[in-house]
This record gives C-alpha cells, sequence and structure tokens, in this order.
C-alpha cells in the first residue's frame, strides 16, 4: 500500500541529539553521585513530558531538590535544552521541505513543557508540516496507541495511508500495530537515491516527486 502522508519524530531524526554529558558535569560541580540528578529528578521529567507540571514548577522542584539558586537553576536548565534541542538535522529537514505540497506532514514528538516555543524559535518545525503532535500538550506519549491515533486525527488521515519514521524500535513496532506503515531510523546515509538501502520507501510512499528511503535505528524522543 502507498503511502499519502509522511509523520515524523523530532530528537534523533529531525534533530541530531547525541548527549552532551551535561548532567554528570551538574553532578561532579555539586558534588552529588552519578546518577542522582535523574534519581531526584525522575517524576518531575515525567509530569513535564506529559504536561502535568509547568516550567515555572520544573524549576521550583529543580531549585528544591538539588539546592540550586535561581541563577543556578537558570543555567542548568539551559544545558539541559542545549542538549535536548540538539542541532537541525539539515539535510533530512531539506528533504522533507521538499515533499510539502506533494503529501501530508506531520510530526510526533515525545516532548517536555517548553518544547514548542524553543523548536519553533530555532528550527521552524511549524513551518516545515501540517501539523505537531507534543506529548506534553496531549499527555500522551508514544507507544501509547492514543499518540497515533491523536496525530493521525490532527491531520485527517487514516493510518494506513501514513509512514511513520521514528529512531525508536518500540515506537515504530508500536505504529505498525497502530495500522502504520513504520521504519527505524538511523542516519541520513540511506536516504539517498543513490545508495543501496533496505527499506524502499519511495516504493511505499505515494508522494510525487519523491525519490528517496528512509531505514534504521537510533534513540530520540
Amino acid at each position: 500500500m502507498t503511502a499519502t502522508c509522511v509523520i515524523l519524530d523530532i530528537g534523533g531524526v529531525l534533530e541530531i541529539t547525541p548527549e552532551t554529558g551535561c548532567v554528570q558535569r551538574w553532578e561532579e560541580r555539586l558534588g552529588l553521585p552519578f546518577g542522582t540528578v535523574h534519581e531526584r529528578m525522575r517524576d518531575v521529567w515525567q509530569a513535564g513530558s506529559v504536561g502535568s507540571i509547568s516550567e515555572r514548577e520544573v524549576h521550583e522542584q529543580v531549585a528544591a531538590r538539588l539546592g540550586l539558586d535561581a541563577p543556578q537553576v537558570e543555567a542548568f536548565m539551559a544545558d539541559l535544552w542545549a542538549e535536548y534541542l540538539g542541532t537541525p538535522n539539515e539535510e533530512l529537514i531539506a528533504y522533507v521541505r521538499g515533499l510539502r505540497g506533494s503529501c501530508r506532514l506531520g510530526i510526533l514528538s515525545n516532548s517536555f513543557v517548553g518544547a514548542r516555543e524553543r523548536e519553533t524559535a530555532l528550527y521552524h518545525f511549524d513551518e516545515l508540516v501540517e501539523q505537531i503532535v507534543y506529548s506534553h500538550e496531549i499527555g500522551i506519549e508514544k507507544p501509547d496507541p492514543r499518540a497515533f491515533e491523536t496525530v493521525c486525527a490532527s491531520l485527517e488521515v487514516r493510518p494506513e495511508s501514513c509512514l511513520f519514521i521514528d529512531d525508536l524500535a518500540v515506537n515504530v513496532e508500536a505504529a505498525q500495530a497502530a495500522g502504520m506503515q513504520a521504519h527505524l531510523f538511523q542516519d541520513n546515509a540511506r536516504t539517498k537515491p543513490h545508495r543501496s538501502s533496505p527499506v524502499r520507501l519511495r516504493r511505499q510512499i505515494g508522494c510525487a516527486g519523491m525519490h528517496g528511503a528512509v531505514g534504521a535505528s537510533r534513540n530520540g524522543r
């Protein structure tokens, strides 16, 4: 079946997001054992990913749980956002931009409160695709089937007409279970039309002018 809609993940796909080690550096700076930050903040990070806490409340919890003053909280969060946002995958973004007008385009991202404003300002994803569905705005994360239902509803498309691209196998498998065509993303080399790829998306996507393929795994949102 051909796909007439392409839905992409952000972190690890449209953004290149390697770990920077910023949390470990903060732990060293604060004299905390390795893993302390995530242990103390785990429930806050989870709440932020489904929008049940505000950015202001996140900052308050960071200050209280890590013993940081206001300037330190700002610096800590700036480091976390720098890692979260990474750098734009310019090659893939340009490729997706070339699909506009040929097929429906959307984003489905496991996110954190404040992500839309920052990613819009930096990368203009709102101009790249028609609809962006963030987990912190709908209160649901991939691989929950409802996340895939929500993005399809926002684009007014049926799951079977969609190709979903993500860098986590669990999300790819969930998308397939939801009725989508789905592929695991690894790198841009597999998108180039002159490269041999195990996933030949141009045979599966009914987008006029689409002449490439996207394939296999990594780590992101």
